[in-house]
């Protein structure tokens, strides 16, 4: 590829702080960036990102296909919310527009078995148009690919469990409210856990109609599935809210979650297989107590069984980095809706993103 490549920013909040700053660092550049606060429109990035001025101003979402079709850009960043419903306007966009597209959408990591019907609607899009639409992300390693690697060197395989805990502050208000934090235990229950208390026949009804709420850990065990080669047979998920012993203030809700209030939830994903291997995952996502952190807790059964554990991890950090380090490898992907199971291991980066383009 000749020349740096060229990237749209959609969505300037917490989490594009750091996609774009990497994206300079990487060797690449922001030429068009837009958001939905209309205090940010008319500045420029480096009031997001921090550093000196870039020359590339904040516009609308809403002039998002405008300045899309204007400039082309490589690839678009999509950084805004966790639901795929709620990001399958920008990805049409960028479908339509034959722009490739990457998303930290928990849900865009593995959208097919969770929301096929938009699913099947983008890829159509994309595989008119020429580009690659996928989601990424933390999951993409520390719930996908480390677990995958470690499967490899495994002889037999019966059951994986995992959990993984995460601030909901650090990813902004639409994660935070996704996970109940805030609500009381009465209308949690309403609008959040009763989501799962249904029939298989039911569940299944409403993820062909494209409303189903999944946790993240419903995407990653598909993706698990997908990536191991393993034909799910059956796949449940349970909500439970979180509380604690005391009021905790929220900067990101901009209030105080009472004690005995949601704080957030655990979510718990079980999926059996064809091949009689089971994956078990958990997801807790809250507002966190002082002395709490993120876990990330990864166990698979079998002959040996393993166990990795990783305290601590910056979640934010190492999911930006691992969007703009997956770049290049979605422009290199075939056209479509492609998950990131079908794309190569991750790897770093060590030269500027488009010395990676083939």
């Amino acid at each position: 590829m000749n020349g740096k490549i060229r990237v749209a920013q959609y969505g300037c909040g917490k989490m594009s702080v750091y996609t774009m700053r990497y994206v300079y660092e990487k060797g690449a550049e922001i030429v068009a960036a837009f958001d939905i606060d209309e205090n940010k429109f008319g500045k420029d990035i480096s009031t997001i990102m921090g550093g000196e001025e870039k020359g590339v101003k904040i516009t609308s979402n809403k002039e998002a296909e405008k300045v899309l079709s204007e400039l082309k850009p490589d690839i678009c960043i999509i950084t805004t919310m966790s639901l795929f419903s709620d990001v399958y306007d920008a990805f049409e966009v960028c479908a339509r527009l034959g722009i490739n597209a990457i998303s930290t959408c928990e849900e865009a990591f593995f959208p097919m078995n969770s929301n096929p019907t938009l699913t099947k609607k983008l890829d159509t899009l994309a595989r008119e148009s020429g580009c690659t639409l996928t989601g990424a992300g933390y999951q993409d390693i520390y719930w996908g690919n480390l677990i995958a690697t470690l499967a490899g060197s495994t002889h037999k395989i019966t059951k994986i469990q995992g959990s993984s805990s995460y601030n909901v502050e650090d990813y902004g208000i639409a994660l935070a409210r996704a996970h109940g934090a805030g609500l009381s235990l009465e209308q949690f229950d309403k609008e959040v856990a009763s989501v799962d208390k249904v029939t298989d026949e039911e569940r299944k009804e409403t993820i062909e109609k494209g409303e189903y709420l999944p946790s993240y850990m419903w995407n990653v065990n598909g993706w698990l599935a997908a990536r191991l080669g393993l034909t799910v047979t059956h796949q449940t998920q349970k909500t439970v809210p979180q509380t604690y012993k005391e009021d905790l203030y929220s900067s990101t809700l901009g209030m105080t979650v009472k004690a005995g209030d949601a704080t957030g939830m655990s979510a718990v994903v079980t999926t059996e297989t064809k091949e009689g291997i089971v994956i078990e995952s958990e997801c807790i996502g809250k507002v966190y107590a002082p002395d709490e952190f993120d876990k990330n807790e990864w166990t698979i059964y079998g002959e040996p069984d393993t166990t990795v554990v990783i305290n601590k991890p910056s979640t934010v950090e190492l999911t930006c980095a691992t969007v703009v380090n997956r770049i290049p490898d979605v422009i290199n992907a075939r056209p479509g809706f492609v998950p990131t199971e079908e794309m190569p291991v991750l790897e770093y980066r060590t030269e500027s993103l488009d010395k990676y383009i083939k």
